[in-house]
């Protein structure tokens, strides 16, 4: 299910467009009077009068679902659908036509609203594109719907005016970005393609903010042609793809450091030698060893048995009797 969302000054060009359409049949109508397109259309103005100020009163929406879904889609369904949509997309309390066309193999359907609603106050439609991509991806996947798979699905030659151009521009920016390095080298193969892309820039910087792309007389930011397309993720898209050159290089930068290393070292690396275990025998020879050698140092620093104070008066008297001094 894929939802476009548009704004005009006009009923009368919208709903005779709608209505008018060849086999179009008007499936479901508030506030206003279904017999004749004129009577629809004198109905929608008569609301706008209530809020005069409004310039963009009328609100379009086509809705369409995969002809994958063509089995599961007859008009209640489509019906039901399109008031679930108008109800997540706060489009309330206000005149609505649903008109389903069968001009294309895929279902779809148009819906027109009044945005001066019932009590003549404006139905706001800011950040309206980005809610109606969430609502349709919300209700394709709760109703089972097919999912596209993206651009690459939609049928070329079926569009028309501005959608063509955009998808012309989807195709060229994809498949060229693929064949280059940077958004410079890209604008120069889009330019010779007939494509301009031009940045945005930071109020008084040089600081990029956003990118656009223009064919002959229609231009668009590069998220409007595609979410992938924004500056940011197109930037991204393309160093990503060519990170694995970059990778390469570094590798081979990298090999060449090391040989220049191997190159210019010329002594052999030392070697670590390791100490023989020696068996447990001859520890216990040394511990008896150096016990040995500390008693010795003992027993050479004890006083003998003669040189006790006793015997050392004794031997001083012998001493001084042998030199003749008599006490």
């Amino acid at each position: 299910m894929i939802g476009k969302v548009m704004t005009g000054k006009s009923f009368g060009g919208c709903l005779r467009y709608v209505v008018q359409k060849h086999d179009a049949v008007i499936l479901d109508a508030a506030g206003v009077r279904i017999q004749d397109v004129n009577q629809i259309i004198n109905d929608f103005n008569l609301q706008r009068k209530y809020n005069p100020n409004l310039g963009k009163a009328v609100g379009h929406i086509a809705l369409n679902w995969s002809v994958n879904d063509l089995a599961k889609l007859d008009d209640e369904v489509m019906v039901k659908m399109a008031k679930e949509y108008l109800q997540k997309m706060k489009i309330q309390d206000t005149q609505y036509l649903i008109v389903r066309h069968q001009d294309k193999e895929h279902p779809h359907l148009h819906i027109v609203y009044n945005r001066v609603n019932n009590d003549g106050k404006t139905i706001p439609d800011n950040f309206q594109k980005q809610r109606n991509v969430n609502v349709c991806k919300d209700m394709t996947l709760k109703h089972g719907l097919y999912l596209s798979q993206g651009k690459e699905q939609v049928k070329r030659q079926q569009l028309k005016g501005q959608d063509k151009i955009k998808y012309e521009l989807f195709d060229a920016i994809k498949s060229a970005s693929k064949k280059v390095k940077t958004l410079n080298e890209l604008k120069q193969v889009l330019a010779k393609q007939g494509i301009s892309m031009l940045y945005k820039y930071k109020s008084g910087t040089n600081e990029i903010q956003g990118i656009s792309f223009s064919k002959g007389e229609y231009k668009f930011k590069g998220s409007e042609i595609d979410r992938s397309l924004s500056y940011a993720k197109l930037s991204q898209a393309i160093e990503q793809q060519n990170q694995p050159e970059k990778n390469l290089a570094d590798q081979l930068r990298q090999a060449i450091k090391n040989a220049e290393q191997e190159k210019s070292i010329t002594q052999k690396p030392e070697q670590t030698t390791y100490l023989k275990r020696e068996p447990e025998t001859h520890y216990l020879k040394q511990v008896l060893s150096t016990g040995t050698q500390l008693l010795g140092g003992l027993l050479e620093n004890m006083p003998e048995e003669d040189d006790t104070p006793e015997r050392k008066r004794k031997k001083k008297q012998e001493h001084e009797q042998s030199r003749g001094i008599s006490r």
